[in-house]
């Protein structure tokens, strides 16, 4: 293993994802935790089995969770998803004690790794939601905007999603947030371009941002873009990617953090609004259904568990 952060959490986008959520049971916990414990040889085995798949993974535990792993220690940030309600959105948790997050440039090789985990887990893990995601078109969603244009690049990929030494036990972790949206594109596209162009405040086709001064107080752009005390801009590192049947559309967001904190200021900002409680006009042609907060140990967490099988 080269690195000791998980290997899904770094690298660009993908052309293909699964996001899967499970709950622990809790009589199977020492099963739980020597699959656990195994999943970089097993993550590791596929990759090189399959070098030009740019095959990734991530693993990350609930709060809630994470006592059944290791009881001496935890994340200093790690802590339930946040609730947020405000003028009809509201937002919350949801169940989700383990996620895997698979993603590579071949289907095939997803689903071979997201199938050898599970197999590893045997009876412990009970699945609560399975999304398979894809890339569309020139990494748009679905509603037609580009999605991610504000990520870090190069080396500020780690500095902006890896824990530190502020928390050197879990150093090189990563907080991820996960949320399935599900759009209502019928409503969405009977809106005129300009409309749909200033609730981003974005253009849609060229995927140029406003100047601040033009956007709306319910821009999306808007609403995300958050500053410290001293105005520098606080970022987090997007995996989003859409999934879709005939009759279900939507967005999976996901946000690696080394501190779960910006993305909850974001996401209170959509959904509460400013000072005069303007929220995020996009969040009137999509649905939060779901709602969770994960813990991405470092490899080397992994493999600690060893010593306790």
């Amino acid at each position: 293993m080269t690195h000791t952060f998980q290997s899904g959490i770094i690298p660009e986008a993908s052309s293909d994802a699964l996001f899967i959520t499970f709950d622990v049971k809790k009589e199977h916990i020492a099963c739980a935790k020597k699959a656990l414990s195994m999943s970089p040889i097993i993550i590791g085995e596929l990759q090189q089995q399959f070098p030009d798949a740019q095959l990734y993974a991530s693993i990350g535990i609930s709060d809630a969770a994470w006592a059944y792993f290791d009881e001496n220690g935890r994340p200093a940030e790690l802590a339930p998803f946040p609730h947020f309600s405000h003028n009809g959105i509201e937002v919350g948790e949801t169940k989700g004690d383990l996620v895997f997050h698979i993603r590579s440039m071949r289907r095939d090789t997803s689903y071979l790794l997201a199938n050898a985990l599970y197999q590893a887990f045997d009876d412990s893990l009970n699945i609560i939601d399975e999304v398979s995601c894809f890339k569309y078109l020139d990494n748009r969603d679905l509603t037609g905007f580009i999605d991610g244009t504000e990520n870090p690049e190069g080396e500020a990929r780690k500095a902006v999603a890896l824990v530190g030494e502020e928390d050197a036990q879990f150093k090189n972790g990563s907080y991820l947030n996960l949320m399935r949206f599900e759009h209502d594109l019928t409503k969405w596209e009977q809106l005129d371009l300009k409309t749909q162009e200033d609730t981003y405040g974005r253009t849609k086709y060229a995927n140029e941002e406003y100047a601040s001064k033009d956007k709306s107080a319910h821009a999306h752009t808007k609403r995300t873009s958050i500053k410290d005390p001293n105005g520098k801009s606080l970022e987090i590192l997007r995996h989003s990617m859409p999934f879709a049947s005939l009759t279900c559309k939507g967005l999976m967001f996901a946000s690696y953090s080394k501190t779960p904190a910006i993305f909850n200021q974001m996401l209170k900002s959509m959904v509460e609004g400013d000072e005069n409680g303007n929220q995020d006009h996009l969040m009137q042609y999509t649905t939060a259904k779901t709602g969770n907060a994960f813990f991405v140990p470092p490899v080397t967490w992994l493999e600690s568990l060893r010593n306790d099988i």
